[in-house]
């Protein structure tokens, strides 16, 4: 039975993120939700510049740095100066990143089953891409900031 609501997908998308930030946590991941997401970026766009990352993630480049920080004393990523422009960083994921990594996808996987389990595979997929497309507008409007 499908409950009618008029609450708007901004609030809903708000409820249904806290509900999954409940669930992952640390012990369950082996890494907060934040470094899962980083890593993931980085995996995805490698090598990324810092900036890149903090806006990626929508964090303040303070609390990137501090992120990264974190990380790399996991040795989960590697930080050096870019040889084109000696000002930034890149960041690349290390193999010891991408098995943590690895390791956190397949615990969020079963957050993800018990958050979603209500939608299809086909649901789902749409989901995701909706999201994926919102998300890049968002990154595109930051990009022209």
């Amino acid at each position: 039975m499908e409950t009618q609501t008029a609450t708007g997908p901004i609030v809903l998308l708000t409820r249904l993120a806290r509900v999954v930030y409940r669930r992952s946590t640390a012990e369950l991941l082996g890494m907060t939700i934040r470094e899962l997401g980083a890593l993931a970026y980085l995996r995805d766009h490698h090598p990324a510049t810092q900036h890149a990352l903090s806006k990626a993630l929508s964090i303040d480049a303070n609390n990137c740095v501090l992120l990264l920080n974190d990380l790399e004393a996991r040795q989960y990523v590697e930080r050096r100066r870019d040889p084109m422009d000696r000002r930034r960083h890149l960041v690349e994921l290390t193999a010891k990143g991408r098995t943590a990594l690895e390791r956190a996808e397949l615990a969020q996987g079963s957050v993800e089953d018990q958050v979603l389990g209500m939608l299809s595979t086909e649901e789902r997929l749409v989901l995701q891409r909706l999201l994926t497309r919102a998300l890049e507008g968002q990154l595109s409007d930051m990009d022209n900031e």
